[in-house]
């Protein structure tokens, strides 16, 4: 692999790491992926990263559920909800395929420099 490549995803990697709307589950993925660095397992370990990612990244219609669901309402009040639904359907109304929170815009990243 490039090594400019590797450098841009490592770091939008380092991105993904230090988003607070990062999962467990990306964060695993993206130390995984970062391990592997070096190793000459470069390749199929991007491979299975983006693998991960794609699997993770939060679709604009997903997102649309979560923030009329009641879980969106417990988490960020009644309107903090109502706040997260309107930007989420604006979100939806510009055309957006995925979340814009930064996890999901640097999983966006990394797909997009991988794909």
């Amino acid at each position: 692999m490039q090594k400019e490549l590797l450098a841009s995803i490592k770091a939008k990697t380092q991105d993904l790491l230090a988003a607070p709307s990062c999962s467990k589950e990306a964060k695993a993925a993206a130390e995984t992926w970062l391990a592997a660095l070096g190793s000459g397992n470069e390749k199929a370990a991007t491979a299975a990263y983006a693998a991960v990612l794609r699997e993770l990244i939060m679709p604009v219609d997903g997102l649309l559920a979560f923030a009329s669901s009641p879980k969106a309402a417990e988490i960020f009040g009644k309107e903090g909800a109502a706040a997260f639904l309107k930007h989420a359907q604006e979100l939806k109304a510009q055309g957006a395929a995925y979340c814009d929170c930064p996890a999901c815009t640097a999983v966006k990243a990394i797909l997009d420099l991988v794909e």
